[in-house]
């Protein structure tokens, strides 16, 4: 069997997303997520111009192979454009190896280690009346773990707190960022009065999460952690800038509140402190930025020795290709510990037709042979690319800070 096709497909049916389709002389094709949000561009080149042309001719079932031919023989590693670019790659070609063995994914990856997926939702408010309506909705679609993210009074726009801003005019007709704004102090003083609010009204028993994404320093986020023990979080996510991974030994040090770290990551260079000395207690990479099933894999198996469990990264800008790439590999890893799952719109579900289920909380990929997604080119056409930014996060006094 060789490749004969690897063809970049870029739609945005509500978003955009980035797509590898690899067809094989034996009819058999293979899709990979590559979809790096705000930036999809880079990646769309990086495939069609330097990664295609280099795949026909080579045999599908060599994973590794052209995994690290993919890595090295770049000599520029690392990175989230290279580690999407490959990561597709990986995915569409371990979609084709479970094809041909006509079984789905997980059973090439030895079998499934639990019989469904539990996943967390995301709940936020403005205030804690509609915060609390937020989570009622979740709670009835059967989540079994809540994240919490909340408006802090004196700020307009608030990272994770849904329809809080709207992108800004620009004369030019290209999109500019939204500008979220952000006050250390004020988040610090709210954020436990709103987990004690949320403990009271829905009980102790229902696990909580929340993203501080990046926005603390360690001393900062060791105090946070200790303010949000008596409300036992499932997790605090993304604390601080973990580029520098011995901050995370001061906050470790302050705080028993289990971390989870890992969404920007794309190597287990990223991780390898933080794995070995167990500075944190779920690592948060995903699927399509960490270069694929391969080296994520790995990864999980790695952090297992050390108690650390897998918590795939699942927001809206993961296709429903890295999405079920995801929940395959959920279903394999016996240190598995929870999914995020923000879902998507029915209309990106057109165009990503999907074996995986949601139900009661739960995922499940499915039966169908390889990944069990199948893409509607024609419909995707009909939603091509439309330039969009992520967020920007200014300080009151106009500074630019971590988003």
């Amino acid at each position: 069997m060789k490749i004969v096709d690897a063809k970049v497909v870029v739609t945005s049916p509500g978003r955009n997303f980035v797509t590898l389709r690899i067809t094989t002389d034996e009819g058999l094709t293979g899709l990979g997520d590559a979809t790096l949000n705000g930036r999809e561009l880079a990646v769309v080149s990086y495939l069609r111009d330097h990664v295609a042309p280099l795949l026909i001719g080579l045999d599908p079932h060599r994973i590794e192979d052209t995994w690290q031919s993919l890595y090295r023989g770049a000599y520029w590693r690392r990175g989230p454009v290279t580690m999407a670019a490959i990561a597709a790659v990986d995915v569409a070609l371990w979609d084709i190896k479970a094809k041909a063995a006509g079984l789905p994914l997980y059973q090439l990856l030895g079998g499934a280690s639990r019989d469904r997926v539990a996943t967390y939702g995301h709940a936020s408010g403005r205030d804690l009346p509609e915060l609390f309506d937020s989570v009622r909705q979740k709670l009835e679609l059967g989540y079994p773990a809540i994240r919490i993210q909340t408006g802090v009074p004196g700020l307009r726009t608030v990272y994770g707190v849904g329809g809080s801003a709207a992108a800004p005019a620009d004369p030019t007709g290209h999109p500019r960022p939204v500008v979220e704004d952000w006050d250390t102090a004020a988040y610090l003083r709210h954020l436990p009065t709103v987990f004690e609010a949320v403990r009271s009204e829905f009980g102790a028993e229902l696990p909580l999460l929340h993203d501080a994404h990046h926005r603390l320093t360690p001393v900062q986020a060791g105090r946070l952690g200790k303010e949000l023990e008596p409300y036992r979080l499932f997790w605090l996510e993304d604390c601080t800038p973990a580029e520098n991974q011995e901050a995370l030994r001061l906050v470790r040090g302050n705080t028993v509140t289990p971390l989870a770290i890992g969404e920007v990551f794309n190597t287990v260079h990223d991780y390898q402190a933080l794995i070995t000395e167990q500075l944190i207690d779920y690592a948060r990479s995903a699927v399509t930025h960490f270069g694929g099933i391969s080296p994520l894999r790995k990864l999980f198996d790695f952090a297992a020795q050390y108690q650390v469990k897998s918590a795939v990264h699942g927001p809206e800008d993961i296709s429903p290709v890295g999405m079920a790439a995801a929940v395959h590999l959920d279903l394999a890893v016996h240190n598995f510990g929870i999914q995020e799952y923000a879902g998507h719109t029915p209309l990106t579900e057109e165009v990503f037709r999907h074996a995986y289920t949601f139900t009661d909380g739960h995922l499940h990929p499915g039966e169908a042979p390889g990944i069990g997604v199948e893409l509607d080119e024609e419909l995707a056409a009909a939603h091509p690319y439309k330039p969009d930014y992520l967020p920007v996060n200014r300080l009151q006094d106009g500074t630019v800070h971590d988003w």
